[in-house]
């Protein structure tokens, strides 16, 4: 028996969180995951982790040889914004090391997210 996809009427809305990192070091992607992660869980919990529907979508570099300078997009649920949001800025340290995280927007798709709160350059994409 084939399973059936759910329909878009069915499935959970998501949101998409554009944000920023500075940070003393530089970031990869897999450093920025482990962070929310970790900053989600340390916060609500693994099952509240888990309501959250977090997804890292694209991370950009942006260091320069003063700064260290990471952008980002974050998925989360619809309902859940408020609570994604609040995991953000609970990020301070990583390795010893300060580190700062910035909501730059919501948004409701990545498109969107993309255009209007990281504002790529060609040569970026």
């Amino acid at each position: 028996m084939k399973l059936k996809i759910l329909p878009t009427h069915l499935r959970d809305k998501k949101r998409y969180l554009a944000f920023q990192a500075i940070s003393e070091i530089p970031l990869q992607r897999e450093d920025v995951i482990s962070l929310i992660m970790e900053s989600s869980g340390n916060l609500y919990g693994a099952c509240g982790t888990s309501q959250l529907g977090l997804w890292v979508v694209k991370v950009w570099d942006y260091t320069t040889p003063g700064a260290n300078t990471v952008k980002g997009i974050i998925r989360c649920k619809r309902e859940e914004v408020d609570k994604a949001r609040a995991v953000i800025p609970t990020i301070t340290k990583y390795k010893g090391k300060r580190v700062v995280f910035q909501t730059l927007g919501i948004s409701g798709t990545i498109k969107a997210a993309t255009t209007n709160f990281i504002k790529l350059k060609a040569a970026d994409e």
